[in-house]
């Protein structure tokens, strides 16, 4: 018998995009029954993404959505959130949890399914640890989460954990390729080091997701959008018949 078709949004930052995210292997693990939408954007914060107008469509889209069954709108954002540009930046304390809460509470009120999305893990690490730069943005998302009674999907603590196993030398393979030398040089140490650009492929360009801790190459994605979609199927029975078998 053929599930009922459902319907995901993606709203987020460049970590949640096609290009240099996890989205893209995201949508690649669900069946055709549901119909995936990567609405996310790069360089956008909570608020940013609102201010540009990039909402109010999404908004107007969950009212049209009487040819699916459900429709799940997943809300990441947070690394932006910290940027020192003040189109970009949110208090973390208040205006951050408060614009999540806003998002959350329209979607609801739309007949949409929030989900709250925690950042996906950076992978910088010292003396083989990673790094936990976004832990206060994560922390803020699983309280909204859990004050509003919204789904909660843990992104930054599933990769983190993926990450920190991986250890650098296989973390450093998730990002854009080539990889620079000086990172190559520098995976034995456990310590990763700013990248040096020797050669134009190695940056990032409009068509192209250079190497960076942050963001995703294509073996990247399809690795993240596994982890990601698995996770909230394990917590998410209704996720489970939409996911494709291995």
């Amino acid at each position: 018998m053929a599930a009922e078709p459902i319907r995901i949004i993606l709203v987020g930052d460049s970590t949640m995009t096609d290009k240099s995210g996890y989205g893209k292997g995201f949508c690649a693990r669900f069946t055709p029954d549901v119909t995936c939408i990567n609405a996310a954007r790069g360089g956008r914060s909570s608020k940013s993404y609102r201010v540009e107008g990039l909402w109010d469509p999404i908004l107007a889209q969950l009212h049209d959505g009487k040819a699916y069954a459900r429709t799940y709108v997943w809300i990441g954002f947070g690394h932006n959130d910290g940027s020192s540009k003040p189109e970009r930046h949110t208090d973390l304390q208040t205006e951050f949890p408060l614009n999540m809460r806003r998002y959350a509470g329209e979607i609801h009120a739309a007949g949409a399914i929030p989900v709250m999305v925690t950042p996906q893990t950076q992978r910088w690490f010292r003396d083989g640890r990673l790094k936990d730069d976004l832990r206060p943005w994560a922390a803020a998302i699983r309280v909204v989460a859990t004050d509003g009674g919204y789904q909660l999907v843990d992104v930054y603590g599933v990769t983190r954990e993926a990450v920190q196993a991986m250890g650098p030398l296989a973390a450093n393979r998730t990002a854009g390729d080539p990889i620079p030398q000086n990172i190559l040089d520098s995976e034995a140490s456990g310590t990763s080091v700013p990248a040096v650009f020797t050669d134009a492929s190695q940056a990032t360009t409009s068509s192209h997701q250079g190497f960076d801790y942050t963001h995703l190459g294509a073996d990247g994605s399809a690795l993240f959008g596994r982890i990601i979609v698995d996770a909230w199927a394990a917590q998410n029975p209704d996720i489970r018949p939409y996911v494709r078998s291995e």
